[in-house]
């Protein structure tokens, strides 16, 4: 499972960057930018989850949620703005988020076991 959320992230980090590269300047340097930084964190706190010892997936997956809903948001502002023409990417891109939030909510249910 957790092997499965992490291909999906970065996935989901390819799109980014290529929804980055068609962005204005204006746009590129600060919503793209920051919204390609939440989502290579969403990636570094899974990594970190699926490595740490039981006792700290916890915390790594609940700093995955906050990463992901940060990416969410980013991913609204920019649909919400209309700064990209080809607004599919971004639509994928959330259906890839909403899949992780599942795959991410199973892992910290499976925990709690």
């Amino acid at each position: 499972m957790e092997i499965s959320i992490i291909e999906k992230t970065y996935e989901v980090y390819k799109g980014v960057v290529d929804i980055n590269n068609h962005l204005e300047k204006r746009w590129r340097y600060s919503l793209g930018h920051s919204l390609e930084e939440s989502v290579l964190s969403l990636l570094d706190s899974l990594i970190m989850a699926k490595h740490a010892p039981k006792t700290f997936k916890t915390s790594y997956l609940l700093k995955s949620m906050s990463h992901l809903e940060i990416s969410r948001l980013k991913l609204r502002l920019i649909l919400e703005f209309k700064v990209v023409k080809n607004q599919t990417n971004v639509f994928k891109m959330q259906l890839h988020n909403e899949e992780i939030g599942k795959m991410l909510g199973g892992w910290i249910r499976s925990l709690e076991k």
